[in-house]
């Protein structure tokens, strides 16, 4: 399962209008470190800045977040230490500003499985409950915010469930839909031009509990 990691709308790829020969890149996790490292909200909603903005310096972020400049660098130092994000020197006016840039585009992280250590499990488990905490965070987001969208903004958003009775596999190939109708619209993405907002498309498939 791909997660889409962000607090905001949408994944977005620099320079993929246009160009479908270009993938966008993805990171997994394979250490508990990783997974560690990640699992805190405020890193989540950092990388998920990173990818629909843009490189950020850490005085833009500090304004976004409400955080003080030296937290976020501490925590994107500790996302640049495990491959999340990477500086940008090149975007430097002077030697004091700082910008930092997502270093992928995804973060592939299913579930560790049971032929996994424990430490791996339990770190998979832990960062898994962080993004669906940053998830309800943005619908809750949404819900108060929905009364001042203009009309046609606020109709053309959807949201809902529904209950069907699968098998294993059959759930596969649902899944595999849900995702490649997500990955339509990304891949279709025009930040350029006048009339787009990022919009977030949320996707879940899974065996009710």
């Amino acid at each position: 399962m791909q997660e889409f990691l962000c607090d905001y709308a949408g994944l977005m790829v620099e320079g993929q209008k246009g160009h479908p020969e270009v993938k966008p890149s993805v990171m997994s996790l394979t250490s508990a470190k990783q997974m560690r490292a990640l699992a805190h909200p405020l890193r989540l909603q950092i990388l998920g800045e990173l990818r629909v903005a843009g490189p950020r310096t850490v005085s833009l972020l500090s304004e976004i977040f409400d955080e003080a400049p030296g937290t976020l660098s501490y925590h994107l130092s500790k996302l640049a230490e495990f491959g999340f994000v990477q500086e940008v020197p090149e975007l430097a006016s002077d030697k004091r500003e700082r910008w930092w840039r997502a270093s992928h585009d995804f973060t592939d992280i299913s579930p560790a499985g049971t032929g996994a250590s424990p430490s791996v499990r339990h770190a998979s488990e832990a960062m898994r409950h962080q993004v669906v905490d940053v998830y309800a965070a943005t619908l809750h987001r949404v819900v108060e915010v929905a009364e001042g969208l203009p009309d046609d903004w606020a109709n053309a958003a959807t949201s809902g469930d529904t209950v069907a009775y699968l098998t294993a596999a059959e759930l596969a190939q649902a899944s595999a839909e849900l995702n490649a109708v997500a990955e339509k619209w990304h891949a279709l993405h025009d930040r350029a031009h006048a009339d787009t907002e990022a919009v977030q498309i949320m996707v879940h498939a899974f065996r009710r509990p």
